[in-house]
């Protein structure tokens, strides 16, 4: 199962940073403009408060149980969520959690 959370873990930084970086290049917009289309209708509004949510979720599941193992490499999956998206942040965390230590 390891190799299967970093494959989607890879697919989930690389396949939505495409069409980040496709309409940032067409639209001539940076992150101001990218985040202002995330709330452009209804939506686009409720897909993002439901990544920030599920974000926001990873986050206190991350920070619990890393308390709990004393495995600080967990923490990078907060980062990663947050910088990238959960579809990166969600599979890293279960990499970084089934991983021998």
């Amino acid at each position: 199962m390891s190799r299967l959370w970093l494959v989607l873990a890879l697919w989930g930084t690389v396949h939505p940073m495409y069409y980040f970086l496709s309409y940032m290049w067409a639209e001539g917009v940076g992150l101001t403009g990218l985040s202002q289309a995330w709330y452009v209708n209804a939506s686009t509004t409720g897909l993002t408060w439901d990544l920030i949510i599920a974000a926001l979720s990873l986050t206190i599941w991350v920070i619990y149980e890393t308390l709990q193992k004393r495995d600080w490499l967990r923490l990078v999956a907060i980062p990663a969520t947050f910088c990238i998206g959960v579809s990166c942040g969600l599979p890293l965390y279960l990499y970084l959690r089934g991983r021998k230590q």
